[in-house]
């Protein structure tokens, strides 16, 4: 039991620290210090302290205020006369109102030039089922499990916590670096190997974000941070260390990247990834000679809908006509809300061989097909038309700022004309077609 308070208070302290950036982790760590049974002291480079837990207060029968005072620790453990070598357990005496009382402490490696040092709680507090009970529970309720290897072995240590990190029921398997291995997903293994190699080479702390698959086939995110334990040789033997789930954050942060990227309503990209596509759609269009079509759509009749109906029809309305737009192209094209009643389909991949007139002649067709059939709102039938702006890449703009102008000017133009008709970016006052074949 006391190697185990050992280990765990020293995998805290060590992230505690490597996380420090972290506010959130900073505070979830340090209250689980605070709530170990075990004493914390960390020195500076004259042996005062620096900082200390609750425990190490209870331990030493003194008062925050009193261990404040700029007096080294020799003052309260009067019979350390000299500190220990790291991970060497002293036995010492420890003067109180009742008498002499042995206290035992433990040298841990030093962390970042500080000394830390781990008091020992009493026999009767350190078997307190309560005690390891109340951490156990901090440790459930943060989401945080600690974890010790055995380098080059597969002997693994995990806390209760980390078994539901990895899909398991606590107890369920015997951990091991072997189970470990296969847990990690494929696509991250040798990454985190990389990690943990590095760290042991090195002594830098590790700290990798992967991903987790579960036994059922289910994917969850953890991010796990530790160091190395040296011996008195300064060798590596142990990494020790604590992992966190962070499943719920990284949906979180997609959901978040989703937002920004999406529409809310239809759920069709926006204007800003419409535009990060478009720039690498050119890039490629580029690279492999091919040509690609970048097509402004305006509803027409929309206000009349959305003023005569309200607002909840015509979101209806945008609704259906993203789906059209979307069934009447190939997955690999682009179907964007622009805001309003303007979307924009962007087509890659087309080829160079066939006229101009006749490539956007083709795709005008086809998306004024799919939006022709009539919608029925409140128990009327309701036709769109729409005014499209065509541009071609090469063949009307060569970057991305003037094929968006050119398809917008086109549309524009498309709509003074009349219902249904489309404009090619080339020369608004040219190929002015009306799809005669569409009829409404």
């Amino acid at each position: 039991m006391t190697l185990l308070l050992i280990a765990l208070s020293l995998l805290l302290l060590l992230a505690g620290l490597a996380l420090r950036r972290s506010r959130r982790q900073a505070s979830t760590f340090k209250a689980l210090l605070e709530l170990s049974p075990n004493g914390l002291l960390i020195l500076d480079s004259q042996h005062r302290i620096r900082w200390h837990n609750p425990s190490a207060l209870r331990l030493l029968g003194q008062s925050a205020q009193q261990l404040r005072e700029d007096l080294p620790i020799s003052r309260w453990l009067p019979a350390l006369t000299e500190i220990p070598a790291p991970l060497e357990r002293i036995e010492l005496q420890l003067p109180t109102s009742q008498g002499l009382r042995q206290q035992d402490l433990t040298r841990l490696p030093d962390i970042d030039g500080q000394t830390v040092l781990l008091l020992h709680p009493e026999t009767d507090l350190q078997s307190s089922a309560e005690a390891m009970e109340r951490f156990k529970r901090s440790q459930y309720f943060a989401q945080i499990g600690t974890w010790d290897w055995e380098i080059d072995t597969d002997r693994l240590y995990w806390s209760e916590a980390i078994y539901g990190m990895f899909g398991y029921q606590p107890g369920a398997v015997t951990p091991s670096y072997s189970l470990f291995c296969d847990s990690v997903h494929p696509d991250d293994r040798e990454r985190v190997r990389a990690g943990e190699i590095r760290c042991i080479e090195t002594g830098e702390n590790h700290d990798e974000e992967y991903r987790v698959v579960w036994p059922d086939g289910s994917v969850h995110w953890v991010r796990e941070t530790g160091n190395v334990v040296k011996n008195e040789q300064g060798e590596a033997i142990r990494m020790m260390g604590v992992v966190r789930d962070i499943t719920d954050e990284k949906r979180s942060a997609q959901e978040l990247r989703q937002l920004a990227h999406k529409d809310p309503l239809t759920g069709l990209p926006n204007r800003l990834m419409l535009e990060q596509q478009l720039g690498a759609a050119i890039a490629r269009a580029r690279a492999q000679n091919s040509r690609l079509a970048l097509v402004f759509i305006d509803l027409n009749n929309f206000k009349f809908i959305n003023d005569q109906h309200g607002h909840a029809a015509g979101d209806t309305v945008l609704v259906e006509v993203a789906q059209r737009l979307r069934s009447a192209v190939r997955s690999s094209d682009m179907v964007a809300r622009l805001g309003g009643d303007e979307f924009v389909v962007l087509l890659e991949g087309l080829s160079r061989s066939s006229e101009v007139n006749d490539e956007a002649e083709r795709i005008s067709e086809k998306l004024f097909t799919s939006l022709a059939p009539a919608m029925t709102l409140q128990g009327r039938d309701y036709r769109i038309g729409a005014s499209l702006g065509v541009a071609l890449f090469p063949d009307h703009a060569l970057t991305m700022d003037k094929l968006i102008h050119a398809a917008d000017l086109a549309m524009y133009t498309a709509k003074r004309s009349g219902n249904n008709q489309y404009r090619l970016g080339e020369d608004p006052n040219t190929h002015a077609q009306v799809l005669k074949s569409v009829k409404h």
